[in-house]
């Protein structure tokens, strides 16, 4: 009998050691992929949770772990800045007007959790920051002219070794002593300071401010005519043809995209050869590819099969609008999703990751 009930008490033991160590597992390796609105509920769950999700080293690792898109920042010219979050039980910030900053602001590009926003008044500075710890850098003022409405895309790229966001800011602006073409300013928080390539775009025309997105190095731009691109790695750019500026670009599976509304199909195309145009004549080698072909879900998105277009894509989500309604298409599920009901028209759409990263 005595050793019967030691057996049990052993057992026990065991069965509560590999409860530990099952919650230990959650805490180290499923909480940095969790977004930060869900982090901050599951803070209550026990004092050693919240002293994890507390520590600097954890807003690190979530910053690696949580790169989903998890919302849709809207921007309207002139009107203050809204989150739409994909889930509202898990992503959201505490003040999406982004009332923290000292001044009101446009948010004119976003980069895994972090937006670079500018000032309506006065030097329009901009601003770096983090809506969900609501820190945030006023930047250096540039000696270049970016114009009334740059053409700015943020670069951020969380790095295991770095504990300080490093970041840069590439601005395509158009150039004071050639006509018709582009240069390129960049800031890099590293040095803290804007300096403006040495490479000169000929022939680029207008860019197109609201379209910049970067992919593997290189940052592209729509103009009224083609694509700007721009190599960060070589300082060098190029422009290609081919495409309907009636579309937008994007990031899908770490290459180039662009999206077509067809009828009732959303066009999807990767850029597969960005020298297509230098083969010699007959090449059987094409600049894009088709990836795949979207059709949304008639019954969520009702009868629009001929009013909406594409407002984002990346690898995780495409943003479509009708109207004032606004939907979401999951490339995994396969899903269609309204957002919202009520979005004004002409707005931006910016997407955000909900990450915890420390300026």
């Amino acid at each position: 009998m005595d050793r019967g009930k030691r057996s049990g008490r052993s057992l026990a033991a065991r069965n509560n050691k590999i409860y530990l160590d099952f919650k230990d597992i959650i805490r180290e390796h499923a909480l940095p992929f969790l977004p930060a609105k869900s982090l901050s509920k599951f803070r209550t769950v026990c004092r050693d949770w919240r002293l994890q999700i507390s520590t600097p080293f954890f807003a690190h690792n979530q910053s690696l772990s949580c790169r989903s898109t998890s919302g849709i920042f809207l921007q309207i010219h002139g009107g203050s800045p809204s989150l739409i979050p994909i889930d509202a039980n898990s992503c959201g910030v505490p003040d999406p007007l982004l009332r923290f900053l000292p001044e009101p602001v446009d948010i004119k590009s976003s980069s895994n959790g972090l937006l670079c926003c500018q000032g309506r008044e006065g030097d329009k500075a901009y601003y770096m920051c983090n809506p969900v710890t609501q820190q945030w850098k006023k930047l250096p003022k540039s000696n270049a002219n970016h114009g009334s409405d740059p053409a700015i895309v943020l670069l951020f790229e969380p790095s295991l070794l770095n504990f300080v966001a490093e970041y840069k800011i590439i601005c395509a602006f158009p150039s004071t002593d050639f006509g018709e073409a582009t240069e390129f300013d960049i800031y890099s928080s590293r040095e803290d300071s804007w300096e403006i390539a040495g490479e000169i775009c000929f022939g680029a025309r207008k860019v197109m401010p609201k379209s910049g997105v970067y992919v593997n190095g290189v940052v592209y731009w729509m103009t009224t005519s083609s694509i700007l691109a721009f190599d960060l790695t070589k300082d060098r750019s190029q422009l290609l043809q081919g495409y309907d500026t009636r579309g937008i670009l994007g990031a899908f599976s770490g290459k180039l995209c662009k999206v077509n509304v067809i009828g009732s199909s959303i066009k999807l195309n990767i850029l597969a050869n960005a020298h297509s145009n230098t083969m010699q004549m007959g090449s059987q080698i094409r600049m894009w590819s088709e990836k795949q072909t979207v059709v949304l879900d008639s019954k969520i998105v009702g009868d629009v099969a001929r009013d909406y277009s594409v407002l984002h894509v990346d690898s995780d989500i495409m943003v479509v609008q009708s109207g004032e309604r606004m939907f979401s298409y999951d490339f995994k599920s396969r899903a269609t999703k309204m957002l919202s009901s009520r979005v004004g028209i002409h707005c931006r759409c910016l997407p955000y990751v909900n990450s915890l990263v420390s300026l």
